[in-house]
């Protein structure tokens, strides 16, 4: 991994200041949650500090106060004395995922297709505008930026629904759905128009018809699961399990076990 530093030579940050400590706590965060999101930082993997330390160029103590930051936004599991890990990706944690988005973001549509108003509509035209620009199609060398606008459109659909609380969970939530969204777009083979999903979303919510606008973000939200999962069963991506669960469970595995982790096959 590149090393990562953080401040510009010439960066007028007091030595030693309460405010240089927090920002480069935030930067070190930053940075570890971008790797992790990006599966730069593979799920599953152990978190060295001694290692990151020198890849990330800072001490041991902000490295530690990063990662814990991390395991409270649930993107690191704590192992008592043995350290830190990348959270695993399940089948599970990503239907769980998928029941909380459905239940909050559906929600919050609703109420801002009911209160949204001028600035609303103006706000999510702009954001539309700005995805449509890189999605037909979205290309891999473009799909960090697709991420970003991605975030924004959605955010955008949900800011007539005035709730802080609302839109932090939903953005801690897309966070990790954005992990496995690099799985299913790597896909070999996949036939998915995000693009119609979303002028779907899009011109529904503008046009007021909010049970319509339900339906279509619903059905957009539960596609990267639908595609995973018909993934596993043709065999596209492979899911690790112990033979052992052969003779506990008295037949053949589950190909959709939920406590199992998701890695991809070769090429995918």
């Amino acid at each position: 991994m590149a090393k990562r530093p953080f401040f510009p030579a010439d960066a007028e940050v007091p030595e030693g200041s309460a405010d240089a400590s927090r920002t480069l706590i935030e930067q070190t965060y930053a940075a570890l949650r971008a790797d992790i999101v990006e599966g730069r930082l593979a799920p599953g993997e152990k978190l060295r500090v001694e290692h990151l330390r020198k890849d990330y160029q800072v001490s041991a103590g902000t490295l530690r106060e990063a990662i814990t930051r991390l395991a409270s936004d649930a993107l690191v599991t704590t192992e008592g004395q043995r350290g830190f890990r990348v959270t695993p990706i399940t089948l599970e944690e990503l239907e769980d995922l998928t029941r909380l988005r459905v239940q909050i973001e559906i929600e919050a549509l609703r109420q801002s297709i009911r209160h949204g108003g001028a600035a609303w509509r103006t706000a999510l035209r702009q954001s539309y505008e700005a995805l449509s620009a890189v999605e037909q199609p979205i290309q891999a060398a473009q799909r960090r930026q697709w991420e970003v606008l991605n975030m924004r459109f959605h955010e955008a659909l949900l800011h007539g629904h005035p709730s802080p609380w609302t839109h932090r969970i939903l953005r801690m939530l897309s966070r990790h759905s954005e992990r496995y969204r690099r799985y299913a777009m790597g896909l070999p083979g996949q036939v998915r128009d995000v693009h119609a999903e979303h002028t779907a979303i899009f011109e529904r919510a503008m046009d007021g018809h909010e049970a319509r606008a339900a339906l279509a973000l619903e059905a957009h939200i539960r596609t990267t699961p639908d595609l995973l999962a018909q993934a596993l069963r043709s065999g596209r991506l492979s899911l690790p399990g112990p033979p052992a669960s052969l003779e506990t469970a008295g037949g053949p595995p589950d190909p959709l076990s939920a406590s199992t982790s998701i890695v991809a096959s070769p090429g995918t």
